[in-house]
């Protein structure tokens, strides 16, 4: 994988011109018209997709014709997900975007080449680490491995006088879940008393070990020994009440005993917390729900807009 050329415009809507070398730092590719403090600051396009495109087009097309800053060679950029990175030399970005709305017959490129290839596969990101970049110059690519953790409080389960199923559940929807958006995760599941000073620690820890996501399951009802949502809420920097809200009167409709579930939902640090009750039956619930704003969620806490 490598770069093919690298391209500047100093107007916005307009085809890039190859230069010798671009310059990257906190704004993007000095010079260029798209730089500045937003997460499209460096726009990168395959060789592949341009020409998969001249063939449509049946005509050549230049280096920069649409707009990228970066033209590759040797990866399938448009696969790629938002928090993967690259790396060329000492310059490391981070994917924002994949694809953006095309403006059609506003936009000059579109106008002078009669279509564009980069709503669709062209991709965005923005810079971690400053540096230089030029043709011909290697291109490493590391994708985002998320990293979950499963807490299953029992004191029964952890004695081992009792099989944790809710557990195991968790974690083969959540592998299930990142496995069909194409996503590495890394998965921990531990087993704990109902000890509120265990689960300080753990969280603690996922906090400090920037872990992803954390679903904790048990302890949410209001036995005398259901704690897990007073722990995690008393933690929390950001609570994000509607989730649980929405689940709990979705299915508390025609089970009033889901209404009874204290779970909360939010995040500590940038690690996303979801307190679950401890059936099998509750996790499939629970989960489908979650799952339909994660990935949003996680973009959210690293800043990618998204909307």
């Amino acid at each position: 994988m490598k770069v093919v050329s690298v391209n500047i415009s100093e107007k916005k809507g307009t085809i890039k011109k190859p230069v010798d070398l671009i310059e990257l730092n906190d704004l993007g590719v000095a010079g260029d018209a798209h730089s500045g403090n937003w997460h499209r600051q460096v726009s990168l396009l395959a060789k592949e997709s341009v020409e998969k495109f001249e063939k449509e087009a049946n005509r050549k097309i230049a280096f920069g014709e649409f707009a990228e800053n970066i033209t590759t060679e040797g990866i399938v950029l448009y696969e790629t997900s938002p928090l993967d990175r690259f790396r060329i030399g000492d310059v490391e970005l981070e994917v924002t975007q994949i694809g953006k709305k095309c403006h059609g017959t506003s936009c000059t490129i579109f106008k002078e080449v009669g279509n564009c290839v980069m709503p669709k596969e062209g991709i965005f990101a923005r810079v971690l680490k400053h540096g230089s970049v030029k043709a011909e110059d290697i291109l490493e690519y590391f994708p985002k491995i998320y990293k979950a953790q499963v807490i299953t409080l029992s004191d029964r389960a952890f004695a081992g006088e009792y099989e944790d199923r809710s557990g195991p559940r968790i974690i083969e929807l959540t592998q299930s879940f990142f496995d069909q958006n194409r996503n590495p995760v890394e998965i921990e599941h531990t087993i704990i008393p109902d000890d509120p000073e265990a689960l300080r620690v753990l969280l603690d820890r996922a906090e400090d070990e920037r872990v992803d996501v954390v679903f904790t399951t048990g302890g949410t009802g209001v036995g005398p020994r259901d704690f897990t949502p007073d722990v995690v809420k008393e933690m929390l920097d950001k609570e994000i009440p509607g989730i649980m809200e929405a689940i709990r009167l979705k299915y508390g409709m025609e089970k009033p005993n889901a209404l009874l579930s204290r779970g909360v939902a939010g995040v500590l640090g940038s690690t996303l917390i979801y307190t679950l009750p401890g059936s099998v039956r509750a996790v499939n619930e629970y989960l489908e729900e979650i799952f339909k704003t994660l990935k949003h969620l996680v973009y959210m806490i690293h800043g990618i807009d998204a909307h």
